[in-house]
């Protein structure tokens, strides 16, 4: 909990000079759906689609993330709140070193993300809805968690025993069952490209 002697100090540099100097506008792609769906596929795709354009980017991965500074979190609701309230103070001073950066999570709470948003100016977060059936995740499966929560073996698995709030207008809407991840990746770089983050080639 932040004390009554903690001030905020400001910077020399600003956002502005830093995005100037990136030659792009910070954004946050907030890759939601899930497990399964290919959050990260696709992030990743979009990840070096960008790099590839000459932008400065990093992708935040869920379960890279639990490896280390949400290591400590099991998925109750409560630490999935703490998860994501985390994830997005860090993904907000990205935001700040005028950096594009993803977070590749279920964030299955609609309030969660909306938390997310509201951390940042408006126009910065894009959510990017990765819309993939249940049926299909499942078949997928690469973890073998499905099968584990049919089973009973763990709880509180989304989709399965805790629920997922639909997003119901998501910047970025991706069918990754009817599209390759290199197509799903260049409808959001083109998204991107639409909305000024990053300059055409």
């Amino acid at each position: 909990m932040k004390t009554d002697n903690t001030v905020w100090h400001e910077q020399q540099v600003t956002k502005t000079q830093r995005s100037e100097l990136k030659k792009q506008k910070p954004c946050l792609l907030w890759y939601t759906g899930l497990s399964g769906s290919g959050k990260s596929t696709v992030a990743n795709a979009v990840d070096a689609l960008l790099f590839e354009r000459g932008c400065h980017t990093y992708l935040l991965d869920g379960d890279n993330v639990r490896h280390g500074l949400n290591g400590d979190l099991a998925f109750s609701d409560t630490d999935r709140i703490e998860n994501i309230r985390r994830i997005s103070e860090v993904a907000k001073l990205f935001i700040d070193s005028g950096t594009i950066v993803s977070t590749a999570f279920i964030s299955p709470f609609a309030s969660d993300r909306q938390m997310a948003a509201d951390k940042l100016e408006a126009g910065e977060f894009i959510e990017v809805f990765i819309d993939t059936p249940i049926e299909v995740c499942e078949q997928r499966d690469p973890k073998g968690l499905y099968k584990m929560a049919r089973a009973g073996e763990i709880k509180d698995f989304t989709g399965i025993s805790s629920g997922y709030d639909v997003p119901q207008s998501p910047a970025i809407h991706v069918k990754t069952a009817d599209k390759s991840i290199q197509a799903c990746a260049e409808q959001i770089v083109e998204h991107l490209i639409k909305q000024g983050f990053v300059y055409a080639l």
